[in-house]
């Protein structure tokens, strides 16, 4: 039987974690309503931007832009990983960064990692991997104005021909219940739709401006607003990990002391009971 003392210690830290992580359950929980909220404001504006670039892009016919183009030639990728700054959320940047890892793997060509978040900085560090860019200072709620001079830098080079393709790798969120780590293609941009809503090939435009005048304006928008909501995808899904990490912690942690408590008074009443014995046994001696 353990030592009472022990038990009395081992019960005491194991109630102060479980008021470490039920605060940081709190404080995870506080801050999944303020990026849910992000996240599905913007959501609807990024599919319907999205939606009316490619049917102007198709309806445009041979309208051309550096943004469609296919780069061959250029030799090489970009890959944007979003991880977190801060660790205590389950499995979510193992997640995503065995999806860089495989995309890495898979990819017949050399590919610049723009990495973002501590986490998966250090992961690649430790793994010996070059990165093209390390930014660690988006925090738990990026803005458009931080996400946009990234965006900006990776379409001037796939417009100069140096990019073949760029990707994000992020966890997508898909509702509250369920998010999952996916590889996004951004660019080249495409006029297909994948899935489009029945009838809108066959929606006629009228333009005015001319269509080029109008993609040179829609196209670029269209690529920053969905990197970012990638970034706000993100962050949601990082808060979510959190909250269930932390309560399966502060559940895991509320086990423990019930059951050193009943450790604690097995070890109490044991020696309660050798006490009474030698109690007996010594009044027993004297007669």
């Amino acid at each position: 039987m353990a030592n009472r003392r022990v038990l009395v210690k081992r019960r005491k830290a194991a109630r102060n974690i479980r008021k470490i992580t039920r605060t940081m359950q709190l404080i995870a929980t506080a801050r999944f309503q303020a990026a849910h909220t992000r996240a599905t404001a913007g959501k609807p504006y990024t599919e319907k931007l999205t939606q009316l670039m490619e049917n102007l892009a198709r309806a445009a016919g041979g309208v051309k832009h550096p943004l469609m183009a296919q780069n061959p030639e250029a030799g090489r990728g970009a890959l944007i990983v979003l991880t977190s700054d801060r660790g205590m959320c389950g499995g979510y940047n193992t997640n995503v960064l065995r999806a860089a890892n495989d995309f890495l793997a898979a990819a017949d060509e050399p590919v610049d990692v723009s990495m973002v978040g501590k986490k998966g900085v250090a992961f690649f560090r430790f793994l010996g991997a070059e990165m093209a860019e390390a930014i660690t200072d988006f925090g738990d709620a990026p803005r458009f104005d931080q996400v946009e001079p990234l965006a900006n830098r990776l379409m001037q080079r796939f417009a100069a021909g140096e990019l073949a393709s760029v990707d994000v790798v992020y966890t997508q969120f898909v509702s509250t219940a369920r998010q999952r780590a996916v590889v996004e293609r951004i660019l080249p941009l495409s006029p297909e739709t994948p899935g489009e809503e029945e009838g809108s090939a066959d929606l006629e435009y009228e333009f005015s401006p001319a269509p080029q005048e109008l993609l040179e304006e829609l196209l670029p928008a269209s690529v920053r607003v969905r990197i970012y909501q990638c970034f706000t995808d993100a962050a949601v899904s990082e808060q979510i990990a959190r909250m269930v990490a932390m309560k399966a912690a502060t559940d895991a942690a509320g086990d423990m002391i019930k059951r050193l408590t009943m450790q604690y008074n097995r070890a109490r009443q044991t020696q309660i009971t050798m006490e009474l014995l030698d109690i007996v046994g010594g009044a027993n001696a004297l007669e």
